[in-house]
């Protein structure tokens, strides 16, 4: 059958969703796996995500389906991480020390330190947190049992407090001035903040990269996203599950810093009050903006970073391709 370019995403969507349906139920366990191995929530997301994303292509070129899709996705994280673990970096002085909540012994593979090799840390988590069999992480590491053996040794023995992670610059001119913008519904003063170039992004969802005509819509959506919300049920967008009694009322936009970074909060008017749904990352370029991230359809990361910040969430879960009833 011969597909016009037209229908291809339609046609790579379609994919996606059944993809979704085997490994979304793991994305939770995904995240905590990403969030053991690096040093911040954000690096997280972006592994979990990455992860996903690499996965559903590979899966594309195999033969046959895994026969334990969860150790495979977890080998599919691994192998990003070590690869990424294992690229020279550039070194750069922090500015400053920033407080980091105390992480619970249960979660010790999080505090692992960078001075342990990607494969020790990798070895700990897999064994310690998830409790794969020795077998199991030698299969997802790519190694011998024997090695395993060795880099649970050497990596068990350096456990230690974690490392203080260094602080972002928070871009506080451009991160002011979209939240004043938001909270005044003035659509045009919002896309007059955006670069030519700047990245716009829904995680997980969708991406405007430059003046495309989609980030105004990208923007309506955060705007007055919370109609379709409140009434999920019948228009779609979330599993209507996660509604939550949300009201139809605009979100609020408000500036928190957390580690030493500019956040932007959306609260969302609920019957029993509000609750933050969404968070932003704005990255400027002086008053104007470069990128906007936009976290609505990552539960794990909002949850981590609400309950650093002390503030109550709803999460609105992964998928956002949902029809009316909730039906894909």
């Amino acid at each position: 059958m011969s597909l016009e370019s037209n229908d291809l995403p339609d046609v790579v969507r379609a994919s996606w969703h059944r993809f979704a349906d085997t490994y979304e139920p793991l994305r939770g366990e995904l995240y905590r796996y990403c969030r053991h191995l690096t040093r911040s929530p954000w690096d997280a997301e972006d592994l979990a995500q990455d992860t996903m994303s690499r996965a559903f292509s590979t899966l594309g070129k195999m033969g046959a389906a895994p026969p334990n899709p969860r150790a495979w996705l977890f080998r599919v994280a691994s192998n990003l991480w070590v690869d990424h673990a294992r690229r020279p970096r550039a070194t750069a002085e922090p500015e400053g020390p920033v407080s980091v909540p105390h992480i619970e012994l249960r979660e010790a593979a999080g505090t692992l330190l960078t001075q342990l090799a990607p494969q020790e840390r990798a070895a700990v988590v897999l064994k310690d947190a998830f409790d794969f069999s020795l077998d199991e992480v030698a299969a997802i590491l790519g190694t011998s049992v024997g090695a395993v053996k060795a880099a649970l040794h050497r990596g068990r023995s350096k456990l230690v407090e974690p490392d203080i992670e260094s602080r972002r610059v928070p871009a506080r001119g451009a991160v002011d001035a979209f939240t004043a913008a938001f909270n005044a519904r003035d659509l045009e003063r919002l896309t007059a903040l955006l670069l030519d170039t700047a990245l716009v992004e829904i995680v997980g969802a969708t991406t405007s990269y430059g003046a495309d005509g989609t980030r105004e819509q990208m923007l309506l959506g955060m705007l007055y996203g919370s109609e379709r919300l409140a009434r999920a049920e019948t228009m779609g967008g979330i599993e209507a599950r996660f509604v939550s009694g949300a009201l139809p009322t605009p979100p609020r936009a408000e500036t928190r810093l957390h580690r030493g970074e500019a956040l932007v909060l959306f609260w969302y008017a609920h019957e029993d009050g509000e609750h933050v749904r969404a968070l932003n990352r704005v990255e400027g370029d002086g008053a104007r903006i470069a990128s906007l991230r936009n976290y609505f359809f990552t539960p794990e990361l909002n949850a981590e970073v609400c309950a650093e910040l002390g503030v109550s969430h709803r999460p609105n879960g992964h998928r956002w391709w949902l029809s009316r009833e909730g039906c894909p």
